[in-house]
């Protein structure tokens, strides 16, 4: 099984359409099983989509956003299935982003279907107009019982949606889950991996099993190079000049990982994104 995480930036991206189709393209060569994606974005302004983008779409119980025209998941989808490989897919909205945005969350299944979908918050704040609004997207595939998962956390030092909350919120919710299932956590957790005492140890001290360790070949692993937004030095500079290991694939339990490869950092794909995307590969089919 393999397992793609990546936050998109989006609408947001300069050079946008061109990156999209790169995206997909990139997708339909190495056809991950699962895609979890973050920053995915519509303009609030645009029309609802139509039936041909909506193909393969699983609303979610708890979204009243609707999906519209220019919506990344619906696009990136649209484009896959028109190139014959068929995609299953949901996408949930948290906040309103850079004041134009519904930025929202999203999971694709790449030839398999998805049986459930379900969304929750992670921050206290559940305002969709303040920007720290934080959700979580799960689905389960059709004849499987491990649950999948894609966030985008906030930080560790932020004093008003603190990342320690948010992850006891999270832990919470997937408490019932952890008992009866293999859970993959997949997304920007803002924590890179080199910094101790901060979300990166709260994540392994609770349990789970950061895939790129248990990885039998891995690179780098570096997912954010330069400076981008959150992550900027006083002086506006990168906030860690040899790069960071911020976007992880986490599972509930200990598990056979073949490998873990970073993508679209320019040397394995093109680059699409003020993030580089994480594929893991597992020696199971979930």
């Amino acid at each position: 099984m393999k397992m793609l995480t990546l936050n998109t930036h989006s609408l947001q991206e300069e050079g946008y359409p061109q990156k999209l189709e790169q995206f997909c393209e990139t997708v339909a060569k190495i056809q991950p099983d699962v895609i979890a994606l973050q920053e995915v974005n519509q303009s609030i302004n645009a029309a609802p989509a139509g039936r041909e983008l909506l193909q393969g779409y699983v609303p979610c119980p708890e979204e009243t956003v609707p999906v519209r025209q220019d919506n990344h998941a619906a696009q990136a989808a649209f484009r896959l299935n028109r190139a014959g490989i068929t995609c299953s897919w949901t996408w949930v909205s948290a906040k309103i982003g850079y004041g134009k945005y519904d930025e929202g969350i999203a999971l694709f299944c790449l030839n398999h279907e998805i049986a459930a979908a379900e969304s929750f918050f992670l921050s206290s704040c559940q305002s969709y107009g303040n920007w720290k609004t934080r959700k979580a997207l799960g689905i389960q595939r059709k004849y499987s019982k491990d649950w999948f998962f894609t966030v985008h956390m906030g930080w560790w030092e932020d004093e008003e949606e603190p990342f320690s909350s948010q992850w006891e919120r999270l832990g919470t919710s997937l408490s019932p889950k952890r008992e009866t299932s293999r859970i993959w956590l997949m997304g920007d957790f803002n924590s890179p991996a080199e910094r101790r005492g901060e979300g990166y140890d709260c994540i392994k001290n609770s349990g789970w099993q950061d895939t790129y360790l248990l990885a039998g070949q891995k690179d780098s692993g570096v997912t954010v190079e330069g400076s981008i937004d959150g992550w900027k030095s006083s002086d506006g500079h990168a906030a860690a000049p040899g790069g960071m290991r911020m976007d992880h694939i986490w599972c509930s339990k200990k598990t056979l990982v073949k490998s873990s490869k970073v993508w679209f950092n320019g040397i394995d794909g093109p680059k699409v994104s003020d993030h580089y995307g994480v594929l893991v590969e597992t020696g199971d089919e979930g």
